[in-house]
């Protein structure tokens, strides 16, 4: 008589090169969201309608598709509930609808540098609360990346203080936080497709109780807008703002969390605004500046000092 012993799964190995390339492709994919959703509100809709309905189809899209091609990925246990939960209330719903809030009442660049401080939030939740000490090159490699991205958001035009705008951006910044943080530990045990699925799901649930489907102007998705050196319709760019900004994104940026630490991870991410620059500057004609490109390569060299330590916070 023989005695089977248990088959074990082989351990995951995290690769610090494949992780470095899904966020820097999430960056890519994440960037594009600002030109697509600035061509779409020029059409008349609203920044909120944009981001319900971004979530929503994107939601819609996720679940159709993995029900249908791979459903035992999104299987999650009674105990996975809340960080899934957590997940689309702050890393879906809240970054978006807490960005576009603090843009409304502050300069778009006060509200994208509040919103870009978070990776300042998970080294210190790193450091204070899981008490895991980081090497003074990560610290250096954040300070640069934040002075980088103050150039680069040109922080210094137009300035005006507006409580609820700043409370907002700094909301937005927890939350961005909390998608890295919580993603980083559900990715542990959750499939990154499973999880961006419901969490997609969840935040779609959550941001339609400010902007209800009922509420959006689809006769305007038939309107041609201006996007560079094309005119096409709004379907378009929210079909592109649905599957490549956002699901595309998100599941990159999701399975990158499988191989480098979040502190690493929102860091790189960091190179997303200096795309978007880039971007709304050859598509949408916006002004590029020398600050911005001095703060580019600030910002780029910050990020690629703290990716140079993933070894060592992943240890």
């Amino acid at each position: 008589m023989t005695t089977e012993l248990p088959v074990l799964a082989p351990p995951r190995v995290a690769h610090r090169g494949r992780g470095t390339t899904l966020v820097l492709l999430a960056a890519l994919f994440f960037s594009t969201s600002g030109t697509l959703g600035k061509s779409a509100m020029s059409a008349g809709f609203s920044p909120e309608q944009v981001a319900a309905m971004r979530i929503g189809l994107a939601g819609t899209v996720l679940l159709a598709g993995v029900a249908l091609v791979a459903p035992r990925k999104l299987r999650v246990r009674r105990a996975e509930l809340p960080v899934l939960a957590g997940y689309g209330l702050l890393g879906v719903a809240g970054v978006q609808l807490l960005y576009f809030v603090a843009a409304g009442r502050i300069p778009v660049g006060i509200a994208i540098l509040l919103e870009f401080i978070s990776p300042v939030l998970i080294a210190l939740w790193v450091r204070f609360v899981r008490r895991h000490r980081l090497p003074r090159s990560v610290w250096g490699g954040i300070a640069l990346a934040m002075v980088g991205l103050s150039l680069v958001a040109q922080v210094w035009q137009g300035v005006t203080l507006n409580g609820l705008g700043l409370l907002a951006g700094l909301g937005a910044a927890l939350c961005s936080a909390g998608y890295f943080l919580l993603g980083e530990r559900a990715v542990a045990d959750i499939d990154p497709l499973g999880l961006v699925t419901w969490g997609m799901v969840i935040g779609a649930v959550l941001i339609s109780l400010v902007a209800p489907p009922w509420t959006w102007p689809v006769g305007l998705l038939s309107v041609d807008v201006e996007f560079g050196a094309w005119h096409p319709p709004v379907w378009l760019l929210m079909v592109l703002l649905v599957l490549v900004a956002t699901v595309l994104a998100y599941v990159c940026g999701i399975s990158s969390l499988r191989h480098l630490p979040a502190s690493v991870a929102s860091v790189l991410g960091l190179v997303e605004p200096v795309i978007t620059t880039v971007a709304a500057w050859a598509l949408i004609g916006e002004e590029l500046t020398w600050p911005q490109l001095l703060g580019s390569a600030i910002l780029l060299a910050g990020a690629y000092l703290v990716q140079r330590k993933s070894a060592i916070l992943t240890s």
